[in-house]
């Protein structure tokens, strides 16, 4: 039988109950942005990976969306340009994970816990959060959106990470998968160290997730999809608050099959489908 998404994933694809204060990374040497509620002890914290050619702000309300339900980010507003080095943002995402761990936020009124620390991203960040998960003993959780191709190769380094994930896959990107190899989100799935899910979200894809409107427009990509980018963030709210915050009532988004509104979820053998892989002849490692 499968888990139930419905009970909670409306109330969470919405602003959370916490007051969110933003500052800069830039006081500890790092370009980019800090979102923490604005108190709370021992709170979970996530670094997050931007995709290729983007920047902070166009996850701006996003990354407001995790801290209103008491997750802080660091997110470094590194590698914006035409050719980045992924295994350097990589480590700017542990970096950035570091300072959120750290030093007290929020005028010494929020704490971090140290063992509650993840990496999430999105596109080509996404790739990069599990090349900085994998045989990183820091990283208690991943969540990748629509995760593109990195170097070196992301679909590889998912057979070392062994904490729990969640991959988020769709449609071709239009545009962007043009441009750029948007990588095979359903085999790095497959090739998963540990357990791992793998959703996807109606009319989502890589290009529908940031909220950089007017690019998008100019790009021919046509309107905002509002419902797929609120659907993702309450899949990955969910997720986020059961492996790091504990929270048991949010269990079922970590479940692999589980049903909720303009959501689908792949077992094992419909992954393996997804991903192009002839389990007769294949095995994870």
């Amino acid at each position: 039988m499968s888990a139930n998404l419905k009970k909670h994933l409306a109330q969470l694809s919405k602003r959370g109950p916490h007051r969110v204060l933003v500052g800069d990374l830039d006081y500890a040497g790092l370009p980019g942005k800090v979102y923490a509620p604005a108190e709370g002890n021992g709170v979970p914290a996530v670094a997050f990976g931007h995709d290729w050619i983007k920047s902070v702000k166009a996850y701006h309300a996003t990354l407001r969306h995790l801290a209103s339900w008491g997750i802080v980010v660091t997110a470094p507003d590194t590698e914006t340009g035409l050719a980045p080095d992924h295994r350097g943002f990589s480590a700017d995402l542990e970096s950035s994970l570091q300072i959120a761990a750290g030093v007290k936020l929020g005028q010494g009124k929020v704490t971090v816990a140290p063992g509650k620390l993840g990496v999430i991203g999105h596109g080509m960040g996404g790739g990069a959060a599990i090349l900085c998960a994998a045989n990183n003993p820091r990283v208690k959780a991943v969540a990748a959106i629509y995760p593109a191709a990195t170097a070196p190769p992301a679909v590889e380094a998912a057979r070392a990470v062994t904490v729990p994930g969640l991959i988020i896959g769709g449609g071709h990107p239009g545009l962007i998968g043009d441009l750029l190899d948007p990588g095979n989100p359903a085999k790095v799935a497959f090739n998963w160290g540990g357990d791992v899910i793998y959703r996807e979200v109606k009319n989502g894809n890589q290009a529908t997730f940031t909220e950089d409107t007017f690019v998008k427009l100019a790009l021919g990509q046509g309107l905002p999809r509002y419902s797929a980018q609120e659907t993702a963030r309450g899949l990955l709210t969910g997720f986020l608050l059961h492996q790091l915050a504990g929270e048991r009532k949010y269990s079922d988004f970590s479940e692999q099959m589980a049903e909720g509104p303009g959501v689908t979820s792949f077992s094992d053998a419909d992954l393996a489908d997804k991903a192009g892989i002839d389990l007769g002849s294949s095995t994870k490692l």
